[in-house]
């Protein structure tokens, strides 16, 4: 089973410098699920006080390789096939708990579902499903 810590350490080790300065933090991770938290940064606003959509899409993306880790048990490499994203309500001066979830995990893909909410009103903001590309090792 991976940990946090152990999921931490992937997020250091494996992505680009750019989407480690998201800042981003293990809460949780499970088999196929995990829990980040994104912390607000002014880096991060965009014109009219809010997160930009940008740095949500992008930690989206980086929640579901940490939830398919989870199932693994360890890192393997996959890439996004297509990430859908709705905004349904702007999230400003606040972290937000990046929630991912793996729905169906396949030998060549994975489809998962990530939502988020902003940590103080906790109210749902941003859907997200996605499909990966499984590249590393198979069972």
């Amino acid at each position: 089973m991976l940990t946090a810590a152990a999921a931490q350490e992937i997020l250091a080790g494996n992505f680009a410098a750019w989407v480690r300065e998201l800042g981003l933090a293990v809460e949780s991770v499970g088999s196929g699920e995990a829990v980040l938290r994104m912390p607000y940064s002014e880096s991060l606003v965009r014109v009219g006080g809010t997160i930009c959509g940008q740095a949500l899409m992008s930690a989206a993306d980086t929640a579901m390789v940490i939830a398919l880790s989870g199932s693994y048990g360890e890192f393997r490499p996959v890439t996004t096939v297509s990430q859908n994203v709705t905004f349904m309500r702007p999230i400003a001066q606040q972290d937000v708990l990046v929630e991912a979830r793996v729905i169906r995990l396949g030998k060549s893909l994975a489809f998962g579902e990530i939502s988020m909410k902003g940590t103080k009103d906790g109210k749902p903001a941003v859907h997200a499903t996605t499909t990966c590309a499984i590249l590393g090792k198979r069972d």
